[in-house]
């Protein structure tokens, strides 16, 4: 019974929470603590947190930004502060395969953080966006992978980009460091 016992509580006990530190330069200084909901988005969790551990968003900046809706970052391929192609960031991902939508009834509002894709719903793969305020237009149409729970005020601090797709010009804010917390 003892055994029983504790096997129980094992199965009942709550998953590790996974999360994310991020380590912002740029017009913005300092960390942002991100809340990854691997019960909602396993793969996308997943993905997120392997490319987080081979330091492959390390030096990724916020090539899209758009003033009232979010901060889009993580293009690993072209978004790369030194060596990357600033003209191509937002067009790169990983050498790992788009995931299929994880679409959840999470909603889209100020601190969430959603996986970008393409037009094709399954085309997630490596970057993602932080949200200024909510938007309930992408309520089940992308998918929902964390919230911020500490340095909103960092994400609020992003520099800004222009025009309708928010393009960032001249120097943009960099993730310098992107850790895996438990």
């Amino acid at each position: 019974m003892h055994k029983l016992a504790i096997a129980f509580s094992l199965l009942a006990s709550p998953a590790l929470a996974t999360g994310l530190q991020i380590e912002v330069s740029g017009e913005a200084n300092g960390t942002i603590t991100i809340d990854l909901l691997e019960d909602v988005a396993p793969g996308h969790v997943e993905r997120i947190t392997t490319l987080a551990e081979q330091g492959a968003y390390d030096g990724v900046v916020f090539h899209r930004v758009i003033e009232g809706f979010m901060a889009q970052t993580g293009d690993v391929e072209f978004g790369k502060l030194e060596g990357g192609d600033m003209s191509r960031a937002g067009m790169g991902a990983s050498d790992m395969p788009d995931l299929e939508a994880e679409f959840s009834d999470e909603p889209f509002e100020r601190g969430v953080v959603g996986m970008a894709r393409s037009q094709n719903p399954d085309s997630g793969n490596s970057q993602f966006f932080i949200m200024f305020a909510p938007a309930t237009h992408l309520n089940g149409q992308y998918t929902v992978v964390g919230r911020v729970t500490e340095g909103m005020e960092v994400v609020d601090a992003i520099k800004r980009g222009r025009g309708q797709n928010g393009a960032v010009v001249g120097e943009p804010d960099v993730m310098t460091s992107v850790t895996v917390t438990d």
